[in-house]
């Protein structure tokens, strides 16, 4: 399946070197550009077609030249009972799945996630196909970079990997297995060395000094003059929230502060006040009915306690009284019970 999904074909037919002795497959590298040839091949099922020679040039640059010589007949017209015939490109990852019912098996699965078919009616004898790439994730090697790319893929990046991908290409496994797509979910880029981060924390720094002054600020920004009682702008308190989680400034400096707001929220102290003052309220009160058994707050607990709980339960029916007694089973009944309706 790999052969039939991930491949480079100026030509896929039913072609066997081994049928003529002026059949040959060559190759050519120089470093950066691979050439492989096939000369005088011809087709296994019918040889009496003639020979086809063509070849394929793989530049570093990623561009790649099908070149035709000589084609005996039209693309189109050659058999793929025993073969596939194909001209273009494709490509796939395998992806291991392990099976949760059965322990130590794996089953491989082949995605095919891009295919190009070049039109074989226009490929001719001398003729050659000229295939240019598209900027893509992989050629990305920064966070930064990589997440702010304008291209027509979804790029991420893996920390784990220091690799920018879309996820979709012949990495896909090791993307998968280092959690790279819920890695890459918050879309952004955390700074590991702590070099860089003192010399942007002292940069930040250097530049709120400089506002203050109202001289010009740096960051490959246009130079704009501030006035001398100017605030920290919305970029500048961004990047020192994030250094402040980092754990690079203090978390009172004054650039990651914003004017109007608090560190912590209102709602939360009010809320915590409350709930201790509640809990100090029923201590009190707690305390004053023990020390005051005949006020009026302590007999109005004393007749509502637990012990003085009905312990019959009323039917009413047919505008007469009734009452139900739980008694041990097996004892006889001493007295009665009388019950009044109001």
């Amino acid at each position: 399946m790999l052969t039939a999904t991930q491949y480079i074909a100026p030509l896929m037919a039913n072609f066997d070197p081994s049928v003529s002795r002026n059949s040959t497959v060559i190759y050519f590298d120089n470093g950066t550009a691979l050439v492989v040839q096939w000369d005088h091949v011809h087709l296994q099922d019918n040889y009496n077609l003639g020979s086809f020679t063509f070849q394929a040039t793989l530049h570093k640059t990623g561009r790649i030249v099908f070149a035709y010589k000589e084609l005996p007949i039209e693309i189109s017209q050659i058999s793929s009972v025993n073969h596939p015939v194909k001209v273009g490109l494709s490509d796939a990852f395998v992806v291991v799945h392990k099976i949760q019912q059965i322990p130590n098996v794996r089953r491989r699965t082949i995605y095919e996630y891009h295919r190009v078919e070049l039109t074989k009616t226009r490929i001719t004898n001398s003729s050659a196909v000229e295939i240019m790439p598209l900027p893509t994730c992989v050629q990305f090697t920064s966070c930064s970079a990589c997440i702010s790319s304008q291209i027509n893929f979804n790029c991420s990046w893996c920390h784990r990997l220091n690799r920018c991908s879309s996820g979709f290409d012949r990495h896909r496994q090791d993307w998968v297995d280092n959690s790279c797509p819920d890695e890459t979910k918050d879309k952004m880029c955390d700074i590991d060395d702590t070099t860089q981060l003192d010399s942007l924390a002292t940069t930040i720094t250097a530049k709120t000094a400089s506002k203050s002054k109202g001289t010009t600020a740096g960051w490959n920004t246009p130079s704009t003059s501030h006035a001398p009682t100017s605030a920290p702008t919305e970029d500048d308190t961004k990047i020192a929230l994030h250094l402040r989680d980092n754990q690079v400034m203090p978390a009172d400096s004054a650039v990651n502060r914003v004017p109007g707001t608090h560190p912590l929220h209102t709602g939360l102290i009010l809320g915590i006040l409350l709930v201790m003052v509640i809990m100090i309220a029923g201590v009190l009160i707690t305390v004053y009915v023990y020390h005051h058994p005949t006020s009026a707050a302590s007999l109005f607990l004393i007749e509502r306690r637990p012990s003085r709980w009905p312990a019959m339960k009323f039917r009413r029916g047919s505008g007469h009284p009734a009452y139900a007694e739980v008694e041990p089973v097996g004892h006889e009944k001493e007295g009665f019970i009388e019950s009044e309706q109001c």
